[in-house]
């Protein structure tokens, strides 16, 4: 009787496990690279349409304001800062210091007030007499959630406004709109505050001998500001940060 030898030894078996093995780390060394470079590609994207957009926003806003201002008029129910002086509604008053502004975590900081003329829903000027009515806007850091957004305070005293006023986004309603956020993965901001001549403005040129700090001229004395956007973002299931930007807005002043 003859035996049936067919089959695997043990070390053609040995020999395909170890083949098999090889081919499996390779396929998951590849999917998993894959997934990793797929995952840095779209966060590279995600920060570069933010930063495209945010650059759109803030020439389009504050290059076409009537003027940066030191502090809000119209009161804002939900000032995030509020001025311990003038009172709960109204944001701390700024001064043209340049600085790195900081996104840190737990804080919110208001970057530049502005105005900018009241239109109806018809698109009409909302005149007070023979001058506009104006809207006003606080642009602000959202330190916790890494964001830049805009409060808009919309003028009661115009009839119809084609704005609203717009609240915190917790705080948000069907009649108080969510704040409009212009850039996420925002690290920190700095800025830079020029005169006519297209030099620095001397912010030293004030000094107040209450908390013997220089806080800067007001506002309606520069004439361009520039602010760089450093923005980092890790994507998702990366233990560091694995995009880095830096994006710069320099933007000429209507200041009156």
């Amino acid at each position: 009787m003859i035996k049936d030898e067919s089959g695997f030894t043990l070390v053609e078996l040995i020999s395909v496990i170890a083949a098999s093995a090889l081919f499996v780390a390779l396929i998951l060394d590849f999917g998993i690279n894959y997934w990793r470079y797929s995952s840095l590609l779209e966060s590279d994207l995600d920060t570069f349409v933010s930063r495209l957009d945010t650059q759109d926003v803030v020439r389009d806003s504050i290059g076409t304001t009537t003027g940066l201002i030191n502090q809000n008029s119209i009161p804002d129910t939900h000032a995030n800062n509020p001025d311990p002086t003038a009172g709960a509604n109204y944001w701390v008053t700024e001064h043209a210091v340049p600085g790195n502004f900081s996104a840190a975590s737990n804080t919110t900081t208001p970057l530049v007030y502005y105005r900018r003329v009241s239109v109806t829903s018809s698109n009409s000027l909302a005149m007070n007499g023979t001058q506009p009515y104006e809207d006003e806007f606080v642009m602000y850091i959202d330190g916790s959630k890494k964001q830049l957004l805009l409060r808009t305070l919309a003028n009661p005293n115009v009839t119809n406004n084609k704005v609203r006023t717009s609240c915190p986004p917790a705080s948000a309603t069907s009649t108080c709109p969510a704040d409009k956020v212009l850039m996420d993965s925002l690290a920190s901001i700095d800025v830079t505050y020029y005169s006519r001549s297209g030099n620095t403005l001397n912010w030293q040129s004030v000094y107040n001998t209450s908390t013997n700090t220089y806080i800067g001229p007001d506002f309606p004395l520069v004439e361009a500001v520039q602010y760089t956007f450093h923005i980092q973002k890790k994507t998702l299931f990366q233990k560091s940060t694995s995009t880095i930007n830096d994006t710069v807005v320099r933007i000429a002043l209507r200041n009156t």
